[in-house]
């Protein structure tokens, strides 16, 4: 179980860089969520990573907390330090109107392909991205299947016969 106390200072270094980082916080068993606005998602990951340690992107996933939610999607960013074994998650949320966030591939190289698949599945646009494009569903495949909008049975565009 991690030391919320100690993860909740790294938030403090947070806020103490720049207030307008951290719109929320929730530490719920021993975990600590970071809510960051999309357009300060950049220079927060590059904070934890070069000042706080935070030297890999353990996962990064989109989530459609529905059509009626407003707003619509999130996108978590689990950052793990291999130094002092500590891990921290940043949420965004993100309209449905304007469902984009800047890439964070160029801080970690592997959310090059978390970020080709959370665009796949939900439809998250992130900006900036070097290769934008599905990686798990076929490239003329309509819409994104994690959307809680998606028929539950899907579509069968394709004939198996």
């Amino acid at each position: 179980m991690a030391d919320t106390a100690v993860l909740l200072e790294f938030v403090e270094k947070l806020k103490t860089e720049s207030s307008v980082w951290v719109t929320d916080v929730k530490n719920a068993l021993g975990e600590v969520t970071v809510t960051v606005p999309r357009e300060h998602i950049n220079e927060v990951c590059y904070f934890l990573k070069t000042y706080s340690g935070f030297d890999m992107l353990a996962d990064l996933c989109g989530a459609d907390r529905g059509p009626e939610e407003d707003p619509r999607f999130e996108v978590n960013y689990h950052l793990l330090s291999t130094k002092h074994h500590n891990r921290i998650r940043l949420k965004v949320l993100l309209s449905e109107d304007e469902p984009n966030v800047e890439t964070v591939s160029n801080i970690w190289k592997t959310a090059n392909w978390h970020e080709r698949e959370t665009y796949d599945l939900v439809g998250v646009i992130f900006d900036n991205h070097p290769d934008l494009r599905r990686i798990l569903l076929p490239s003329d495949f309509d819409g994104h299947a994690l959307r809680k909008d998606y028929p539950l049975r899907g579509y069968e565009p394709y004939s198996l016969s």
